[in-house]
């Protein structure tokens, strides 16, 4: 997730160091929390792979900065993690929602419409927190409120999640697969655009 989020940030532009720890916190710092000790090993593995360039440049005061680049090797290992988004990424929540920050960096709608596909199917598939034997149980069979509760929440989320999964599919399967998509208007619904 991390190395994800790192190539996608960077897809956008290059940054220094700082910048993109800033950037991945907020992605996904609030339910893990990115320490130096993660995150500057990750950029030294993903230099090492050729995915992407560091250039110093002088400091504001002293020190000097690292810009953060990623290359043509990079960009195509983006786009590849992405298309080839595995299980794990596909069912885990946050994993999940790093995957749709940097989808639309997929140029092919069909491409796009796959990897929405099996998110899809993932939520499909009965499932609960907690089970009976193999039977999944839903919040109308517990007396326990917070039992309750956390199942009534997980259950509004998925049908929100599988309504926007429904009308998002609809609008790539109508751009085709050399189409586009883009924003209508501020806050407006999306359009084809061949």
């Amino acid at each position: 997730m991390l190395e994800l989020a790192i190539l996608g940030f960077l897809y956008e532009q290059p940054l220094h160091g700082y910048e993109l720890k800033r950037r991945v916190a907020h992605l996904t710092g609030h339910v893990r929390p990115i320490a130096d000790g993660t995150l500057y090993p990750a950029i030294k593995r993903l230099e090492r792979a050729g995915w992407l360039e560091r250039r110093t440049e002088p400091g504001s005061r002293a020190a000097p900065r690292h810009t953060l680049t990623l290359t043509e090797q990079g960009r195509e290992e983006l786009r590849r993690r992405l298309r080839e988004a595995g299980e794990t990424d596909i069912s885990d929540e946050n994993r999940w929602f790093t995957v749709l920050a940097f989808l639309r960096h997929l140029a092919s709608p069909a491409d796009q419409a796959e990897v929405l596909r099996r998110r899809l199917a993932f939520l499909e598939e009965p499932s609960s927190f907690f089970y009976e034997g193999e039977r999944p149980l839903g919040a109308e069979t517990f007396e326990d409120p917070f039992r309750r509760g956390l199942l009534r929440i997980a259950r509004a989320t998925s049908q929100a999640e599988l309504s926007w999964l429904g009308e998002t599919l609809k609008e790539l399967e109508a751009a085709g697969p050399e189409g586009s998509l883009r924003r209508a208007s501020k806050g407006g619904s999306l359009r084809a655009v061949p």
